[in-house]
């Protein structure tokens, strides 16, 4: 972790989130609804607050929101079913939900942008990929003010962003091929004028097994490791485990497997082709050092995605950070120590905005923080 000379003044900030999920809120008609696991509305207003008060008042803040800071696919609560549930309609149908389910979020959201030198930039993940849609786009925007709304930007076109010399941004999702997808084929227009978002096989997933076996077990996709989690549900809840291991097997045969098969490419190419989908985006080791050595002129790597915090330093300079999530995780690993609940985020401080690489190590400082939520109540939500 770099820190500035403690004589050099900070010239801008810049703060990265990512995986908040925001969905249809801890009650739906009446139900507690599983599948919210944004529970930390109010540590994100104090947040939001913070960085545009007080010694940030008048201090040039940028906010990167790297994915996935709505859950489209965790909003069933539409009537549309089938393919419907994938239409523009029920898109925004989805959209309207979730911000009616957090508000004050919101409202802070749109504060922090309306704060002297505050901007926005929103980076689309695969849980918010619907956003893609251009009404998406505008209906989001019409939660700032008219005059800020020149301080956001929300585009489907950033798959790579970098807001500083040396510092590159990306959700996480595209090295997964099961929640790839590219913007030009996602989108489908009926003869009636109907547009459609064609989703990943992921994200089919998510909406056709996850969802359905989160409403029984509300910590399915928060366990890590996983494999951990599949041995503590074979010892301790082996027919729900078992029931959710041979769902998941019919889906990716279904869907998957039987995809390359009938593509008729060769018995050995269809086993090829699916053990490659089922690889996870874990080895942080490959990727970083794929992507330096596809980006010489990089020095910092910041993704999001896999929901686990992470800092790596290395040897040439470079850094590598997950900015973890902003949801409830339950890790399973007894020999380290993790904070299950830490809401963490990146933060670079930098001295000169005009700096060239070679200065990069004087004029930037890259963190990983965890915001501590303040309150006076000496009691909690249980959950």
């Amino acid at each position: 972790m770099r820190f500035l000379r403690r004589n050099k003044k900070v010239q801008k900030t810049i703060l990265v989130i990512s995986d908040i999920h925001l969905g249809a809120g801890a009650v739906v008609n009446g139900k507690r609804n599983n599948l919210e696991d944004f529970e930390a509305d109010q540590e994100m207003v104090e947040f939001l607050k913070f960085y545009s008060d007080k010694e940030y008042h008048s201090a040039e803040v940028e906010l990167i929101i790297n994915g996935d800071f709505l859950d489209l696919l965790a909003v069933p609560f539409v009537p549309y079913f089938d393919d419907e549930f994938w239409s523009e309609k029920a898109s925004l149908e989805k959209l309207e939900i979730i911000l009616k389910a957090h508000p004050e979020v919101i409202d802070a959201l749109a504060s922090f942008v309306n704060a002297k030198n505050k901007k926005l930039v929103y980076i689309i993940g695969n849980h918010d990929a619907e956003l893609i849609f251009d009404s998406l786009q505008e209906r989001f925007l019409e939660i700032f003010d008219e005059a800020d709304r020149e301080k956001v930007t929300l585009s489907k076109d950033i798959l790579t962003y970098s807001p500083a010399v040396g510092v590159y941004l990306e959700h996480g999702h595209s090295y997964e091929l099961a929640h790839q997808y590219t913007v030009q084929e996602s989108i489908i227009e009926t003869n009636k004028g109907d547009k459609y978002f064609i989703p990943s096989w992921g994200s089919y997933y998510v909406t056709h097994v996850i969802n359905k076996y989160k409403s029984e077990r509300d910590h399915v996709n928060a366990v890590r490791p996983i494999k951990n989690f599949l041995i503590h549900g074979f010892i301790f809840d082996t027919f729900f485990i078992t029931r959710f291991l041979i769902a998941n097997a019919f889906y990716f045969v279904m869907v998957r497997f039987l995809y390359y098969y009938r593509s008729k490419i060769g018995l050995r190419k269809v086993f090829q082709e699916s053990l490659k989908q089922l690889t996870l985006f874990e080895d942080y080791e490959t990727l970083t050092r794929e992507f330096f050595q596809r980006n010489p002129e990089a020095k910092v790597l910041i993704v999001g995605h896999t929901h686990e915090p992470t800092l790596r330093e290395y040897a040439d300079g470079t850094t590598f950070i997950n900015t973890g999530t902003w949801t409830k995780m339950i890790n399973l690993e007894l020999n380290t120590k993790k904070d299950d609940s830490a809401l963490t985020y990146a933060k670079i401080q930098i001295a000169k905005k005009d700096y060239v690489i070679e200065e990069f190590n004087e004029n930037v400082s890259v963190e990983l923080n965890k915001w501590e939520p303040k309150t006076d109540l000496p009691y909690s939500q249980y959950s």
